[in-house]
């Protein structure tokens, strides 16, 4: 009898001895130390999505809401920030070969994301609205008469807005575009009737593109939580993400920041 309990108390400290060092190998692991030792956060950004993150013409430096958030995220870090071209496509599969540490381009929480990333803690609310033409904004009075068979709707490949036009929108013809074009340059050059994109963006072109228009800004409809891209396995290094997001927000960083970009977000 009692070989046996001596046999499972040993069983037991070899389980905790083992599951201990599975946890500090898993602490050496994580990209919140490899960050710290390398003195560099790498962020995937799009740059095409104004004014969270978009580059002047001619320019290769990333400017934006987003921009501006990594930059300071570095500097808590105690760390160098490096930009890492990616587009939508290909954003997800970026941080899983490790390209970089985080994606911060406007992205926000999906339920297929959610699959296969890490999603943070969200900083701010945004919502789908459509962008049409100003001249011909007197066209449509409701949602309804955008799920039409006769409209057209552009997209850019891999977004949140080519899904919810796939669900929401399924009678309208779809017009789908590779970044880095976009769903409201196809709006611009006349090619389709409309593109439905955030109240972030909508509100961003508006000011750039006098052409351009949001319609139903008070019916937004599919309220998005804004979040930051991480890897999925990584938990010390999101938990950190999301205890970062948390504080900010709490500080009125993102307030502060949204004013200075014009950002609007469904209350």
């Amino acid at each position: 009898m009692r070989l046996r309990v001596l046999q499972a108390l040993m069983i037991a400290a070899t389980a905790v001895a083992v599951s201990g060092l599975a946890a500090s190998a898993q602490e050496a692991k994580s990209r919140l130390n490899e960050i710290q030792k390398r003195g560099v956060l790498r962020v995937g950004m799009t740059g095409d999505y104004f004014p969270m993150t978009f580059r002047d013409p001619g320019a290769n430096e990333f400017k934006g809401h987003q921009v501006d958030t990594a930059i300071e995220l570095a500097k808590d870090l105690g760390v160098k920030v490096e930009f890492v071209p990616t587009d939508w496509k290909t954003i997800i599969v970026g941080l899983q070969a490790d390209k970089y540490d985080v994606a911060m381009s406007g992205t926000s929480m999906s339920i297929a994301r959610a699959k296969v990333v890490a999603l943070t803690a969200s900083w701010g609310m945004n919502a789908f609205v459509p962008i049409v033409l100003k001249k011909n904004a007197d066209q449509f009075k409701t949602w309804d008469e955008l799920n039409k068979k006769e409209r057209t709707a552009g997209v850019t490949l891999g977004t949140t807005m080519e899904d919810y036009i796939k669900a929401e929108l399924p009678n309208a013809q779809v017009r789908r575009v590779e970044s880095p074009a976009t769903g409201w340059q196809e709006v611009l050059a006349g090619r389709v009737d409309y593109t439905v994109t955030t109240l972030i963006e909508a509100s961003g072109l508006q000011q750039k593109y006098p052409e351009l228009v949001m319609i139903f800004p008070t019916q937004a409809r599919s309220a998005l939580p804004m979040s930051f891209l991480a890897p999925i396995e990584d938990h010390m290094w999101v938990n950190y993400l999301n205890t970062w997001v948390y504080l900010k927000k709490t500080a009125g960083y993102f307030d502060t920041l949204n004013k200075k970009w014009g950002v609007v977000l469904k209350e």
